[in-house]
C-alpha cells in the first residue's frame, strides 16, 4: 500500500514538472514568434500583435490605431498615429492617406529609446497595387517634418501592400505595412 501511494506522488510531481517544462517553452516560443512577426508579417498582423503583447499601463501611449510611443510624459509625441513596428534599435511609423486622386506616403524611422530622427537613409516604397502589379516609389527626406514622403498617383480602390526598404549607411531596415483606398 505504501509503493502504491509514494508512485502515485512520483507520478503527480513527474506530471507537474512536465506540464510547467511545457508551459514556459510555449511562452519562450511564443515571444520570439511575436518578435519576428514584427518585421516579417504586415502591419495589421503587427498592429493585433501589438495590441495582443501591450495594455493601458505599459510604458507608453497608444491611439486608436494602436500605434504607441514610448515618450515618458505618455502623450505620444513619437506616435503620428500610424502604423508602427518596432525593428531591433529602429522605431518605423507609416501613414497612408488618400486624397481625392493620390495617397499621400509618410513614413517615420526613428532610432533608440529617444527615437532620435534618421534623416540620412535611402527610402523606397515598393507597392504592390490591387490589382498585383508593383510600382516603386523613392521617399524623400522633409526637415521640416521630420519624415520621409512621397505622393502615389493611383486611385485604385483595394488593399494596397507596402514593403519600405530603408539603407541607413548600409544598414537595411525594412518594414511591411498595408492600407486601404
Amino acid at each position: 500500500m505504501k509503493l502504491l501511494k509514494t508512485s502515485f506522488v512520483v507520478l503527480g510531481s513527474v506530471s507537474l514538472l512536465f506540464l510547467g517544462a511545457c508551459s514556459g517553452s510555449n511562452q519562450a516560443a511564443n515571444s520570439e514568434t511575436n518578435s519576428a512577426a514584427s518585421t516579417t508579417k504586415t502591419a495589421a498582423k503587427t498592429e493585433t500583435a501589438a495590441k495582443d503583447n501591450h495594455s493601458e499601463n505599459d510604458g507608453h501611449s497608444h491611439n486608436k490605431n494602436n500605434a504607441h510611443s514610448h515618450s515618458e510624459d505618455g502623450k505620444g509625441e513619437h506616435s503620428h498615429g500610424g502604423q508602427v513596428i518596432e525593428s531591433g534599435q529602429y522605431h518605423l511609423e507609416f501613414l497612408a492617406e488618400p486624397e481625392n486622386d493620390v495617397t499621400h506616403i509618410d513614413f517615420y524611422l526613428k532610432k533608440g529609446e529617444k527615437h532620435d530622427t534618421v534623416s540620412n537613409a535611402r527610402v523606397t516604397a515598393q507597392i504592390q497595387l490591387p490589382d498585383g502589379s508593383q510600382k516603386s516609389l523613392p521617399l524623400t527626406y522633409e526637415a521640416k517634418e521630420q519624415h520621409y514622403h512621397a505622393v502615389l498617383s493611383k486611385k485604385a480602390a483595394g488593399e494596397y501592400k507596402v514593403a519600405i526598404l530603408s539603407d541607413i549607411n548600409g544598414e537595411k531596415v525594412n518594414g511591411r505595412f498595408t492600407f486601404k483606398r
